[in-house]
C-alpha cells in the first residue's frame, strides 16, 4: 500500500459549470480510480468515497451545483459509480446556507492567513463547526505556517502572518484541533511565492528575491511540527470516538 494519497483540487478554469465539473469528475475517476494513490474517504454511513475539493465554488449559484450533487440533479452524480464526498469553499459567511443548498458534503476554509476572510478566521472555526454538525456537514479547517505574498501582490502587505518561529502554525493546528474536525488540510507544502512552504527550506538569495528559511532552526523545522501535530491529531480523534 502506498503511504501517501492525492485527492483532487478542483480550480476554476474558463466555463467551468456544474455540467463541466460533473465531465471532469467522470474523467477522473475512470483514469485515476483504480491507482493506489486515489484517496478515498470513509463516509459516516460507511461509504468509502473520493474526496473532491472544488476551490471558489460560490462562483457558481448553489442551484447549478444542485444539479449535480443533490440526488433529484438533473445530472447528479449521487448514487452512481462516480459519486464522491465534495468540499466547498467557504469564504463568507453567508456561503453557508448556499453550500447546503448546493448540495455539498462539507466545507473547507483554504486561506492561511488568520482574519482574511470569514471562513478563515479562527475564531468563526467554533460556529461553522456547529452550522455544518447541524447540518450534516464535515469541516475541514485549514491551517499554515505564515503568509506573505508581497513579492507577488505587493498590496497586500496587511494580510502578511509572521510565522514566529513555528509559533504560528501550532497556533493554527491547535485552534483546528479544538474544534474536532474529521479532515485538517495544510495550505501548503510548497507555496513560496506565498510565503506557506512547510518544506525543508535552506537560506537562499537571487538577484531579485529574498527566500524565507526557518533559521536558527533546522529546514525541517516545519515538517517535524506537522508530524508532531498529526500524531496528536490522531490520539485525540481516538479519544472523541470512545
Amino acid at each position: 500500500m502506498l503511504p501517501y494519497k492525492v485527492a483532487f483540487h478542483i480550480q476554476p478554469y474558463k466555463g467551468r459549470t456544474d455540467r463541466t465539473v460533473h465531465d471532469n469528475i467522470k474523467y477522473i475517476i475512470d483514469k485515476y480510480g483504480n491507482h493506489g494513490a486515489f484517496y478515498r474517504f470513509k463516509t459516516s454511513t460507511g461509504k468509502i468515497l473520493p474526496l473532491f475539493y472544488i476551490y471558489d465554488s460560490y462562483l457558481t449559484p448553489p442551484e447549478d451545483w444542485a444539479n449535480l450533487l443533490s440526488s433529484s440533479g438533473s445530472h447528479s452524480l449521487r448514487k452512481t459509480p462516480y459519486d464522491g464526498v465534495f468540499i466547498s469553499l467557504i469564504v463568507e459567511e453567508r456561503h453557508k446556507d448556499d453550500i447546503v443548498s448546493g448540495g455539498f458534503d462539507g466545507m473547507y476554509t483554504y486561506f492561511a492567513s488568520n482574519g482574511f476572510s470569514f471562513g478563515s478566521s479562527h475564531q468563526n472555526w467554533k460556529a461553522i463547526k456547529t452550522f455544518c454538525d447541524i447540518n450534516n456537514l464535515m469541516f475541514i479547517p485549514s491551517v499554515g505556517p505564515g503568509y506573505i505574498d508581497t513579492s507577488i501582490r505587493p498590496w497586500n502587505n496587511h494580510n502578511t502572518r509572521n510565522r514566529v518561529n513555528g509559533k504560528y502554525y501550532e497556533t493554527s493546528l491547535q485552534a483546528a484541533l479544538m474544534v474536532r474536525p474529521e479532515i485538517v488540510t495544510i495550505t501548503s507544502f510548497n507555496e513560496w511565492h506565498e510565503g506557506t512552504q512547510i518544506e525543508a527550506a535552506l537560506p537562499k538569495k537571487t538577484l531579485t528575491r529574498m527566500y524565507l528559511d526557518y533559521l536558527p532552526h533546522k529546514p525541517d523545522l516545519y515538517l517535524e511540527l506537522t508530524r508532531k501535530w498529526a500524531e496528536q491529531f490522531n490520539k485525540e480523534k481516538e479519544q472523541w470516538l470512545m
